[in-house]
């Protein structure tokens, strides 16, 4: 009997050059982005990556404008997100001010209640309206210019052939080739992280213990950082945090952990979470002694605040890693911070992180966007580009209460990071306003009438 096989030489070449495909691609990712991850060095391939798409964008940018102007239409917002100019005076000085310019008698000699002191609450309602401070930081930034990303002008028109055959092209290396790489590196990074601490928890305490649980940590953010081909320049790395002591940033992202983790090992603070989120978790504590708690013991401030100072008493374990806002602020501002990790009466390690939103916008809006659709646009965005600053460590002063001290701290950030420093609590990115922000303005306004009061009767 003879059997006959139906041999077709173009499947037995299809399969080597898939093999050859798939070769060619690990030893690249094992070669290029790994191994330098693991010793922590750089080819230099991103900036020169980086500043390859800066003359791309500069193009694209001059015909846009170009073409805009040919076609007589405009291409900008004619309104920016700008906070409205305001002179830094006080309630009780604009109250004088306009009592000053609407009446001719003698200010000392003033009722307790003019009519017209209406006018500057009612100027102050018409701003908050018009320019609302808190609303617009949590919503994405506006560009000027065209990141080929998304046609996010408020009025795009095509302009030419060759910037739509540009941004269809981008699509193409953004979804086929860059996509791919940075899932695959993900998934890399968060395995290994498991896997690796995992076994890194059945070694007995010790040093050689804490030595291997940071180099591990450091790889595998490393490899993280890179799947997002993000861009990172630190400054002053001589005021890094050090052991004993707490780390606190502004947060644009849940990327913030990884920015700053590459770079530096620390003890993360959080809620206890399901799925695989809760795995790495569970194989993060085993290795390093992070701070995990229960859904139920959040609200617990007293055990929070013991469970933090007892860390921060032990000298030999990692500097915690906080960002006291609560939520994410779209990189244009610092919001209030909670005055909690500033009870402790440690040493604070401030840091400022500013993003480059030219290269892609990473802000979180978990109001908008769930956590797997915002990785999603972060991985098939150009690249993130940030600047990281170490800011020289600050302790509470003598006769500084906590809110004062969380004040300074965010103020120092917000200065080194070209930031706006808001009061507001980023809270009310989901609440409404407390009624102590209506109490303070009322009691402003009693305590300059019973002072204009007061200095009539001593008079």
């Amino acid at each position: 009997m003879v059997l006959f096989l139906d041999f077709n030489p173009f499947d037995n070449l299809l399969c080597i050059l898939l093999g050859i495909s798939f070769t060619l691609w690990f030893t690249l990712l094992l070669v290029f982005i790994i191994v330098p991850a693991i010793f922590g060095v750089s080819f230099g391939i991103r900036r020169l990556y980086m500043k390859t798409l800066l003359k791309v964008f500069e193009w694209a940018t001059r015909r846009m404008e170009r073409g805009a102007k040919d076609k007589n239409h405009p291409l900008y917002k004619p309104f920016s997100n700008a906070i409205i100019a305001k002179e830094p005076t006080s309630l009780e000085e604009e109250i004088k001010e306009i009592r000053r310019s609407g009446s001719n008698r003698d200010l000392n000699s003033a009722t307790e209640f003019e009519m017209s002191d209406i006018f500057y609450f009612c100027r102050r309602g018409v701003e908050s309206i018009m320019d609302d401070e808190v609303t617009k930081r949590f919503s994405a930034e506006e560009l000027e210019s065209w990141n080929l990303l998304t046609r996010s002008n408020y009025n795009f028109q095509h302009i030419s052939l060759r910037l739509t055959v540009l941004w269809g092209l981008g699509v193409v290396i953004r979804y086929g080739f860059l996509l791919p790489l940075r899932v695959t590196l993900a998934f890399t990074g968060v395995g290994l992280l498991v896997v690796l601490t995992s076994i890194i928890g059945f070694l007995p305490n010790g040093r050689m213990k804490n030595f291997l649980s940071e180099q591990v940590h450091l790889m595998c953010y490393r490899i993280c950082v890179r799947a997002l081909t993000a861009i990172i320049t630190y400054h002053d790395s001589e005021n890094k945090p050090k052991n004993g002591g707490i780390c606190v940033a502004n947060h644009t992202s849940p990327i913030d952990v990884i920015i700053l983790a590459s770079d530096g090992c620390y003890a993360m603070v959080g809620q206890i979470h399901g799925g695989l989120m809760g795995v790495i978790q569970k194989s993060m504590v085993k290795a390093c002694p992070h701070i995990w708690f229960e859904r139920s013991e959040v609200k617990d401030r007293h055990l929070v605040a013991k469970r933090l100072s007892d860390h921060v008493e032990d000298k030999t374990k990692l500097p915690i890693l906080i960002f006291p806002e609560g939520t994410c602020i779209n990189n244009t501002s610092v919001m209030m911070f909670k005055k909690g990790s500033f009870e402790i009466g440690s040493t604070v390690y401030p840091v400022a992180i500013k993003y480059d939103p030219r290269f892609g916008d990473a802000f979180w809006n978990s109001s908008q966007f769930g956590m797997v659709n915002y990785l999603l646009r972060m991985m098939s965005s150009w690249a993130i580009v940030c600047s990281v600053w170490y800011l020289p460590p600050m302790s509470r002063e003598e006769g500084e209460d906590a809110v004062q001290f969380a004040n300074r701290v965010k103020a120092a950030i917000a200065r080194q990071g070209g930031l706006v420093d808001l009061l507001w609590d980023g809270g009310l990115k989901r609440g409404k306003v407390k009624d102590t922000f209506k109490e303070e303005q009322q009691k402003l306004y009693s305590k300059m009438l019973v002072g204009t009061q007061e200095d009539r009767s001593r008079s």
